[in-house]
C-alpha cells in the first residue's frame, strides 16, 4: 500500500472517533507495509487526557510489536501530533512520520514546536506532511463547527 492509502484508512477511522463523540482525529503503526495497530482520539470517552489517537496507537503497538520499541515503524497521523504525542513518538524511536493536516495552534513537529528534529534528542523522525490535508483539516472543520451549533 502507498501512504496516500494509509492515510485514506486512517482518514476513515477518524470517523468512527466523530461517531462516538470525539474528536475525528486517528493514527495507524505500519512497520514492513503490514498494519500493527491503530488508534483514534478516545480522551473523552475514557475520560484518559493522554488517549489521543498517537498514544492509543503506539500502546497497542508496542503490545503487538512486544518492544516499546518500534524502530522500524511509520506512524500515519490525520493531524499533526501535540507535544504530548510528539514525545511519544520520539521515545518510542518511531522512524517515520505521515500527517495530514498542520495544528497551527498546538502542533509540535512543525506548526508551533519542531520536538522531532530537535538536535538534542538522541533520535530523529523522517516527517512527511500535508498528505490528504484538505480532506483531514475539513473534517475537523466540520465536527467543531457542529458543535457551535
Amino acid at each position: 500500500m502507498t501512504d496516500s492509502d494509509w492515510m485514506q484508512q486512517c482518514l476513515t477511522l477518524a470517523i468512527e472517533a466523530e461517531r462516538l463523540g470525539e474528536v475525528p482525529v486517528a493514527a495507524l503503526v505500519v512497520i514492513g507495509n503490514e498494519l500493527i495497530a491503530s488508534g483514534f482520539n478516545r480522551n473523552i470517552i475514557d475520560h484518559d487526557p493522554s488517549a489521543h489517537a498517537e498514544i492509543v496507537a503506539l500502546r497497542a503497538a508496542g503490545k503487538a510489536v512486544g518492544n516499546h520499541r518500534l524502530v522500524d515503524a511509520t506512524l500515519y497521523c490525520t493531524l499533526e501530533p501535540c507535544l504530548m504525542c510528539a514525545g511519544a513518538i520520539v521515545h518510542a524511536r518511531v522512524r517515520r512520520l505521515v500527517y495530514a493536516a498542520a495544528d497551527p495552534k498546538t502542533g509540535a513537529v512543525q506548526s508551533v514546536f519542531n520536538v522531532l528534529l530537535d538536535p538534542r534528542h538522541n533520535h530523529r523522525v523522517e516527517v512527511e506532511s500535508g498528505l490528504l490535508a484538505d480532506q483531514s483539516a475539513e473534517r475537523l472543520r466540520a465536527f467543531f463547527r457542529s458543535r457551535r451549533h
